[in-house]
C-alpha cells in the first residue's frame, strides 16, 4: 500500500506527488480535516520573452532571409 498527499479542486482529486498506480488500480481515498492554499496561476508568467535578455538585434537583421540565401548557396 503506498499513500500520496493530493488536494480535491472542486472537481477532481490532484495528487502533490508522482502516482504509481495503474489504470484500473483501486485506490483508497481520505477526505482529511486540513485545507492547502490552492495555487495562483495567474501570477505565472509564461516563457514568452525569457531569453530576450540574449537578443542580439545584429543577428536579427542576417537572420531574415537566412534560409533563402542558405537554399540558394546549397543547390
Amino acid at each position: 500500500m503506498l499513500a500520496i498527499q493530493g488536494y480535491f479542486d472542486g472537481v477532481t482529486v490532484k495528487p502533490l506527488e508522482k502516482i504509481t498506480a495503474k489504470p484500473n488500480q483501486k485506490v483508497i481515498i481520505t477526505i482529511m480535516d486540513e485545507f492547502v492554499e490552492p495555487e495562483d496561476k495567474t501570477d505565472k508568467k509564461g516563457m514568452k520573452g525569457v531569453l530576450s535578455k540574449y537578443a542580439n538585434p545584429e543577428s536579427a537583421k542576417k537572420e531574415k532571409g537566412a534560409w533563402e540565401r542558405a537554399t540558394v548557396e546549397k543547390y
